[in-house]
């Protein structure tokens, strides 16, 4: 799914546009024990709880596409008889009225989560009539010839509040507040089936995670049957690694600025693509090549980017570099600067040793407090 697929399905969670039928969800204890379900058509609960039910379903839908919101692929495999796939291709069939197979879903579910202390699973199954789209873009209501039959599930901590006081206006009193259990925003979660190229595609799903370096690894491996994608923290890493090992001596300043200008170029020039820029194993190789790597180092890079990424494993170019900032440190020194400002720091050598220089132009300021520099000094002696 892309950006604007996923917008689509997210405008749905709105009471003008909401078409659940039914919602079903299961608490779970600290220690992985079901304590209580719920099973009700949504439209028959009060209305603000149906206010605070959408905001957790397009939470679910949020984040950066990538990182947070990942395309998962199911294998042939993972699509037989008696898989996760099949029993959520059933779950859907009976818009989740079946209660043998909604606590075979739990029961399933709850032994690959790795989730601390108590949570609640959301199930959710909706239907989207697709309008057609005329050739401006224009949406037309009238001419529908799909539904996109799907089910949400979110998976929300569930935590004790903080104590403190609170003003009970009743009594009129300042009083101990009551703590009370309170379901937060979903930690993890999926869309099944996607919805691709506005249509249904029951071979792949979209996956939430809200923390985008800690993937659920044994939901997407076990529950799923799925590949685990690379985080993001691990795409930068394997990134990096694969530079430095690249380019060996080469790997200087002046070359690894070249290439954080080179990417955050192409991000600047493809902010407004309904997918985000992806960088294959040949792209990168290309882009090492083009910024010095010999043909030694170039030898073992398809080896290298195999067994840190996978052979078909592409990189999110934002996952590999900021495009608002660019950052130098040391032990001892971190130096942020502009992007666009980055050719400002040079590198020299002086007494022997490797320097940082940085022109200071303009004003200048140490902890808030503008300071003289020498030319200036030297100006207003001259002014003099």
């Amino acid at each position: 799914m892309n950006k604007k697929e996923i917008s689509e399905i997210k405008k749905q969670f709105t009471q003008e546009r909401c078409a659940i039928t039914r919602i079903c969800g299961c608490y779970v204890d600290g220690e992985g024990e079901k304590k209580v379900d719920m099973k009700e058509a949504f439209f028959s609960l009060p209305e603000e709880e149906m206010f605070k039910y959408f905001e957790i379903f397009r939470k679910n839908l949020s984040g950066t596409l990538g990182k947070n919101l990942i395309n998962l692929e199911f294998p042939l495999a993972a699509e037989n008889e008696g898989s996760t796939h099949d029993l959520l291709l059933r779950l859907r069939e009976s818009r989740l009225t079946d209660d043998l197979l909604l606590d075979a879903f739990y029961d399933k579910l709850i032994g690959h989560l790795d989730m601390e202390g108590s949570y609640l699973i959301l199930l959710i199954h909706s239907v989207y009539d697709i309008p057609g789209k005329s050739s401006d873009g224009t949406e037309m209501f009238d001419a529908s010839d799909e539904v996109y039959d799907y089910l949400l599930c979110s998976v929300c901590p569930v935590k004790l509040t903080k104590p403190g006081l609170c003003y009970n206006a009743q009594a009129g009193v300042i009083q101990n507040r009551t703590r009370d259990w309170l379901v937060e925003m979903p930690a993890t979660g999926f869309l099944f089936p996607a919805f691709r190229d506005r249509s249904t595609d029951i071979h792949s799903l979209l996956f939430y995670s809200k923390d985008a370096n800690l993937l659920q690894g044994r939901l997407i491996e076990e529950f799923l049957r799925c590949v685990l994608p690379l985080a993001a923290d691990s795409q930068k890493e394997t990134f990096n690694s694969l530079v430095e090992e690249t380019l060996g001596d080469a790997c200087d300043f002046e070359t690894v600025r070249a290439i954080h200008e080179q990417l955050a170029e192409r991000l600047e020039e493809s902010k407004e693509d309904a997918e985000p820029l992806t960088l294959s194993s040949s792209e990168v190789r290309s882009l090492l090549s083009e910024n010095g790597a010999d043909e030694e180092g170039l030898s073992h890079f398809e080896a290298r980017y195999e067994e840190a990424a996978g052979s078909d494993a592409p990189i999110l170019a934002s996952n590999v570099i900021n495009s608002r900032k660019f950052e130098i440190r040391t032990p001892d020194v971190i130096v942020q600067v502009k992007p666009e400002q980055a050719a400002l720091v040079e590198t020299r050598m002086l007494d022997g040793r490797p320097f940082l220089v940085i022109p200071m132009e303009g004003q200048v300021e140490v902890n808030g407090i503008a300071i003289k520099t020498d030319s200036q000094t030297a100006q207003s002696a001259e002014s003099r």
